[in-house]
């Protein structure tokens, strides 16, 4: 998996900033490398976001294995299912799979802020 451009990060920092705004979660993206179980670091980045942990959203991408894992807290956990965390995942990998690592991510982010919706 490739690294983001300045402009790319720029637009995945866009669509979380809007996402926070339009939902009052908060939403985190990690990209790099993974120490250990993937599951278990990804937890471990979730519970660093101390205080917001209840009610983010955290997506992170393992480059070295070209896998990801999504972490909802408690409060996000409510309003977006692990069910649908898993789908809009397959809709985010199949977009990867075509090169297309932005696209996924942004279009991940907006399908979750959606989904936490309602």
């Amino acid at each position: 998996m490739r690294t983001l451009t300045t402009l790319q990060a720029d637009d995945v920092r866009s669509a979380v900033a809007a996402a926070d705004r339009r939902t009052g979660l908060h939403f985190a993206v990690y990209a790099g490398p993974v120490q250990g179980p993937r599951r278990h670091f990804a937890e471990r980045m979730h519970a660093a976001l101390g205080a917001d942990a209840a009610v983010s959203v955290l997506i992170l991408l393992d480059t070295g294995a070209r896998a990801m894992e999504i972490v909802t807290g408690e409060e996000a956990r409510r309003r977006i299912p692990d069910r649908d965390c898993r789908m809009i995942a397959m809709s985010m990998a199949h977009a990867f799979s075509k090169g297309d690592l932005v696209g996924g991510l942004v279009g991940g982010i907006e399908a979750l802020a959606d989904r936490s919706m309602g």
